[in-house]
């Protein structure tokens, strides 16, 4: 077995870092538009909005029951097709958008699993005070199950960053798209995928590494 070629492997990680931000760039504005998109979506679930509630309950089937990289295809190839005003969407929008609505999915079921999960007996209270179901919702749900919600969320960012590297499938030069073209031109294939694993990976641990400090600092006020 030939031997690893370590001095390519070291040569390639700047070039790898050069294209991180952009990947963390689409991961981060895809979770916080997904986090808005998720909370809003949870809501109507959980009063049951006449109609708004049977449209999301359809949009969460459909994103949760389709592979996200056909939704990525959809949203670059298929939609500009239909919509002319979409001809001028890039690769980069493309890929936020599709991590988006994918993404906020999940998390809708999540956040409203975190709301259903809140004591009743602290909603009928503010209920029996005068609250709206918005202000009962803004002032008392929303901050209790945005604690129990937190963990769940971050292993969805975590999924979103890996998930970033199937942009390179709409001509994206980020992380995965940068180390494809360099492994293609060296046909070092093991030595560049090996290490934009091990990037990956690094960075996968460091969230982790941020989950677990906020998980402390969540519960800290809850520990007796």
């Amino acid at each position: 077995m030939d031997t690893l070629n370590i001095d390519y492997m070291l040569g390639l990680l700047p070039v790898m870092l050069k294209y991180l931000p952009l990947t963390l760039k689409m991961a981060s504005i895809g979770m916080i538009a997904a986090l808005i998109l998720a909370s809003l979506l949870a809501v109507v679930r959980v009063l049951k909005v006449p109609v708004l509630n049977a449209l999301t309950i359809v949009f969460i089937s459909f994103f949760r029951g389709t592979p996200l990289l056909v939704q990525l295809f959809l949203f670059y190839y298929g939609l500009p097709q239909v919509m002319s005003f979409l001809t001028q969407i890039d690769g980069v929008t493309a890929t936020i958008l599709g991590l988006t609505l994918h993404f906020s999915a999940y998390m809708a079921e999540s956040i409203r699993a975190a709301i259903v999960g809140v004591d009743r007996s602290q909603t009928e209270a503010a209920l029996s005070i005068g609250m709206t179901n918005l202000q009962l919702m803004r002032r008392i749900v929303l901050p209790q199950a945005a604690r129990v919600a937190a963990p769940t969320l971050m292993n969805y960012f975590v999924d979103m960053i890996k998930s970033t590297s199937l942009a390179f499938t709409l001509g994206v030069t980020e992380l995965m798209g940068a180390t494809q073209k360099e492994a293609a031109s060296s046909f070092l294939y093991f030595e560049s995928f090996i290490m934009v694993a091990i990037v990956y990976w690094v960075m996968v641990e460091g969230l982790s590494f941020v989950q677990r400090w906020m998980e402390k600092r969540l519960n800290r006020a809850y520990q007796r």
